[in-house]
């Protein structure tokens, strides 16, 4: 389930809002995006896959949010970490900017 969004990192793209498939994201203008329905999570780790920036954190537990508070530094070194291990690395941009998976998602709205 997406636990973090860190605001040191996120650059505002709001790519994650796009990608989202049941919305769990809302867009604020000019600021990081909100978790706003954290519940409705199906932890796809689709917008932790296309963030650019590595500004995500999606816990491994689809049924509930991490018992305890995660903090941010807690979980520093896993962010990009599911990125990485489906092989979408700074490398492999060029992959990337074929993938056109959320302009499907995108329709299904």
């Amino acid at each position: 389930m997406i636990e973090l969004i860190s605001a040191d990192h996120c650059t505002s793209c709001d790519i994650c809002v796009a990608v989202c498939p049941t919305s769990v994201f809302d867009a604020v203008p000019g600021c990081t995006p909100v978790i706003a329905r954290q519940d409705d999570c199906q932890t796809c780790f689709l917008c932790e896959v296309y963030c650019p920036a590595d500004a995500l954190y999606v816990g491994p537990d689809a049924e509930k949010p991490d018992a305890a508070e995660v903090a941010w530094d807690a979980v520093e070194t896993l962010r990009g970490s599911y990125r990485r291990a489906i092989g979408w690395t700074r490398d492999t941009r060029g992959l990337r900017a074929m993938d056109d998976t959320h302009v499907l998602l995108g329709r299904l709205k």
